[in-house]
């Protein structure tokens, strides 16, 4: 593997709501995407798959989930690698929040806080996403956003407990 030979940790939240082709639904195209991050590190472990409503303008709904990999590629690194892959896997960047065959997003990384003009970790609009804290919460619960110090179960169970609320109020 390219890069240092020190392990990093990488939390990567996983979106599609685009097929392929009629035998390629995103649910598969999720699956299939772990084959392909085998190339440049090991999957520690990986969440459960979940439907979820579409961000924006898109009427698809979303298949999402997350995954823990190891690599010894740095951050930037690992967003090319990542940016390839959505590419291989159909991914084409015509609209912001539009239909996409594979999205995948860096939300944490071992190392805390990465900031560059190309990427920002822990992702910054991760602490309000349910799409990308429930899969999280399936395999790095314990895991602390370096920004708040909040575990990804305190902030998932902060974003319930506010849908909850706003949801009585309407």
């Amino acid at each position: 593997m390219p890069g240092t030979s020190h392990l990093h940790s990488y939390a990567l939240s996983l979106g599609s709501n685009r097929p392929l082709s009629a035998d390629r639904p995103p649910a598969r195209l999720l699956r299939e995407v772990t084959d392909r991050l085998a190339e440049i590190g090991r999957t520690r472990c990986a969440s459960p798959l979940f439907t979820t409503p579409p961000l924006g303008p898109s009427r698809r709904l979303f298949t999402n989930g997350a995954l823990l990999l190891e690599t010894a590629l740095p951050p930037e690194e690992l967003l090319r690698e990542l940016q390839k892959i959505e590419r291989i896997m159909g991914r084409r960047r015509f609209r912001r929040w539009g239909a996409r065959t594979m999205d995948i997003d860096i939300i944490l990384w071992s190392g805390g806080r990465w900031e560059s003009p190309r990427l920002s970790i822990p992702h910054r609009a991760f602490r309000t996403r349910g799409f990308v804290l429930k899969p999280l919460l399936g395999i790095v619960p314990k895991w602390r956003d370096p920004r708040s110090g909040l575990t990804v179960r305190h902030l998932h169970g902060r974003l319930m407990k506010a849908r909850t609320k706003d949801a009585a109020r309407g």
